[in-house]
């Protein structure tokens, strides 16, 4: 359906997206995840027509953006991160307006099916200006769905809501992507495993994953993480990982009752933990737990994201 062919886009010294490539097939739901300014709003201005790239070539259904950008703009529907809305309009005169611009002749009739997708009952002739940030996210959904697009491009679509707002602007995602090729861009974690079936990773402009959730957790299971909670030094803790040799000290903090939670990691081929707590014991620390840590989205987020990631 989408298809990024060594997508560039500089602003004058700054490269702010970099040689990627990556399709995003027909109905599926993807989540285009980063670090804010890591490219994501570049790169969906670029596929939505609003921005040329500088280098590289966007095909949509196999029409070429720069050849065809009225074309492709007809089979698209897009919400960006700040919300467009004309505030003084009622929500009728807002969607009545969006339909002229887009030439919609079967406006009374798409107007009721998008009411109802929606959900804009009761709120129909109420100014925008009067509407809680859930219920304008929902307007701006109608807009960018009105004409009954194709493929449907949701920039940070929960940002700022509170979580009754954004669990109801989820389910409203998750149906419309029954019938839509979704892309959603975000920075929130949660948002992607809740509605996406796969994830691209951007950072710097770059591309550095794509896969589904448990494609890029798997990816990192040559990694075991363990927690500890033990009466020792963080000195202490690291001169234990030097001598062990092979295990990694990630992070380490002290609590109140005089203890440290500490952070290791190691390769996976062989389990580090006996070693560990035979060391704890032959210094006769006090160990009050020491746990695997789950392989989490978080945990590859940072990994690819954080300086010096990879």
């Amino acid at each position: 359906m989408i298809q990024l062919q060594n997508l560039t886009k500089d602003f004058g010294t700054l490269r702010a997206v970099d040689h990627i490539n990556f399709d995003i097939n027909d109905g599926e739901i993807l989540g285009f995840l980063g670090p804010n300014g890591a490219g994501k709003t570049t790169t969906l201005r670029m596929i939505t027509s609003f921005l040329n790239p500088t280098e590289g070539n966007i095909t949509v259904d196999d029409y070429n953006i720069l050849e065809n950008s009225q074309k492709i703009r007809k089979m698209i529907g897009y919400l960006p991160e700040h919300n467009p809305l004309y505030t003084e309009m009622t929500v009728y005169d807002y969607l009545k307006f969006v339909a002229d611009i887009r030439e919609i002749k079967n406006f009374k009739k798409r107007l009721k099916e998008v009411i109802e997708q929606c959900g804009l009952h009761g709120i129909i002739e109420k100014p925008i200006n009067t509407l809680s940030k859930g219920y304008k996210q929902r307007v701006g959904i109608a807009q960018a769905i009105l004409h009954n697009p194709k493929i449907l491009i949701l920039d940070e679509p929960t940002s700022g809501l509170d979580p009754n707002q954004i669990a109801e602007i989820r389910k409203l995602i998750k149906e419309l992507g029954k019938e839509k090729t979704l892309l959603i861009s975000t920075h929130i974690l949660q948002e992607v495993q809740a509605v996406c079936e796969r994830i691209v990773i951007i950072n710097k402009g770059k591309i550095v994953a794509d896969g589904s959730t448990e494609e890029l957790k798997s990816s990192f299971q040559n990694i075991t993480k363990i927690n500890l909670e033990l009466n020792a030094k963080e000195n202490e803790i690291k001169e234990m990982t030097e001598n062990l040799k092979n295990i990694k000290l990630v992070s380490a903090s002290s609590k109140d009752n005089n203890f440290i939670q500490a952070e290791l990691e190691f390769d996976s081929t062989v389990d580090r933990r006996p070693d560990i707590y035979n060391y704890i014991k032959a210094k006769d620390w006090t160990l009050l737990e020491m746990h695997r840590v789950n392989v989490s989205l978080e945990a590859v987020f940072r990994n690819l994201t954080v300086e010096g990631g990879e």
